[in-house]
């Protein structure tokens, strides 16, 4: 790579951002009254100097407040994997809030059975409870963990996301050992104290971690999504259920993410049997909305227990937990939306984009790779494909990352803004896919020189 070159394109792409964007700068410059001046200080992190402001968005494309519309395959980092806005998740909202009236109102409702039963044939657990976030279904199945298995540690992947918990900021340091994440703000204790770490695909370094006798739980994505995507290589998710079930840990998939594998996400594409799953984003619909799901056993045995406080003082609700309108847009979405059919085709869609990826690829002879998980792909700038979160972190490039995200945002087109992932929805379609596919292309062409 023409380092030089690099520069001088990035520099360029980063002043037709500004230049095309005056009403974003204007908004994010007189946005003195937030802290880091976005609502929520993740949204700096973004190609660019500033970021796009949202106006208005609707199934696989926004528009920003500088008139400029995108082919969205960014899609709120899975939040909005149903489409931005479907109409008959906004009409479930409308008729609850509108009409019926009570967004919240401490009472259950009817629909929230029906999730849970949907939830039960997709994933395979047999009971369910509700969240806001995917972080919180996180932080309780953690507490119910160590509940029932009366052990204080949580063990990790080196590099996974789930969301903020802090028990899962940790990685594994040069030592061969776990360490803190470097950069975790307030951090409440020595992160070792109450995790352990173990690479992705290294069932070594797992079990002599969980040979401690401590771990309640091992916390995993099924493959690696937020460091970009690292799939599992064979036999490594059967050899994570073995050695969990060896030693008496329990096993959460945390599906937020790699539900792009399919209407199960990985539990049901691969078979998997985890003790507890989380979830969260996508269900609503872009509605808030998470769950967790226990097994039939494990639910039996904590709703067993009469020295737990499961109603008041376990740490597993929340008094905007469950409510109508989060119930009632998750109903509507996974009755309508995020079908069955709906993720065939989804999956359909990502194959034409990894291949068209690929091919800008081979065209130039890169050491690149690609990476898909059902209507998720990413590529990353190293071949092969990185097998553990700390050889995915080693490969990342800031720089050709920003000019790529600022090259295709310039001509229309939106990804994930951390990392080079782009994810299909319902609305998504062939048109678009060889939009990207062109634009890719005609980016790795400039950088050649």
């Amino acid at each position: 790579m023409d380092r030089t070159r690099l520069h001088h394109l990035l520099a360029r792409e980063s002043a037709e951002a500004e230049r095309r964007n005056p009403r974003s700068k204007a908004a994010y410059d007189r946005a003195e009254h937030l802290f880091g001046r976005v609502p929520m200080t993740w949204m700096n992190k973004t190609a660019g100097a500033f970021p796009r402001y949202l106006d208005s968005a609707r199934g696989a494309r926004v528009t920003d407040v500088d008139g400029h519309e995108y082919i969205d395959f960014c899609l709120g980092d899975t939040g909005a994997m149903a489409g931005h806005s479907p109409e008959v998740v906004a009409d479930a909202v409308r008729r609850r809030y509108a009409e019926l009236g009570g967004a919240t109102a401490m009472l259950p409702t009817e629909d929230a059975e029906w999730v849970g039963a949907e939830l039960t044939r997709r994933f395979g657990l047999a009971r369910w409870s509700f969240s806001l976030t995917a972080t919180d279904a996180n932080r309780w199945a953690i507490r119910l963990a160590r509940a029932v298995t009366g052990r204080p540690k949580i063990l990790v992947n080196s590099y996974c996301y789930h969301g903020s918990v802090d028990e899962s900021l940790i990685v594994v340091g040069p030592d061969g050992h776990g360490t803190a994440r470097e950069g975790n703000v307030g951090a409440p204790c020595d992160v070792t104290l109450t995790s352990r770490v173990a690479e992705f695909n290294d069932l070594a370094q797992l079990e002599r971690e969980l040979a401690h006798g401590d771990v309640a739980a091992v916390l995993m994505e099924p493959a690696l999504t937020n460091i970009g995507i690292v799939l599992p290589e064979p036999g490594y998710l059967d050899g994570v259920r073995e050695l969990t079930r060896r030693y008496g840990t329990l096993l959460i998939n945390d599906e937020t993410h790699t539900f792009s594998a399919g209407p199960g996400g990985c539990t049901a594409a691969w078979d998997l049997e985890p003790d507890l799953l989380t979830i969260g984003k996508a269900i609503g619909g872009g509605i808030p909305a998470g769950a967790y799901g226990l097994s039939a056993e494990l639910a039996d045995r904590l709703l067993g227990r009469a020295d737990l406080d499961l109603v008041d003082m376990g740490g597993v609700g929340g008094t905007l937990a469950g409510n109508a309108l989060s119930v009632a847009a998750t109903r509507a979405t996974l009755e309508h939306v995020l079908t069955d059919d709906a993720f065939a085709r989804m999956a359909k869609l990502c194959e034409r984009f990894e291949a068209g990826v690929r091919a800008g690829i081979e065209a130039h002879g890169l050491p690149w790779s690609v990476a898909r998980l059902g209507a998720r792909t990413e590529y990353r700038f190293t071949d092969p494909a990185p097998r553990t979160g700390a050889e995915s972190a080693a490969a990342a490039d800031a720089e050709l990352e920003d000019f790529l995200h600022l090259y295709l945002a310039n001509r229309g087109i939106l990804l994930t803004p951390f990392h080079n992932m782009a994810l299909m929805c319902p609305d998504t379609t062939e048109a678009d896919v060889d939009s990207h596919t062109e634009l890719f292309a005609a980016a790795l062409t400039e950088l050649a020189g």
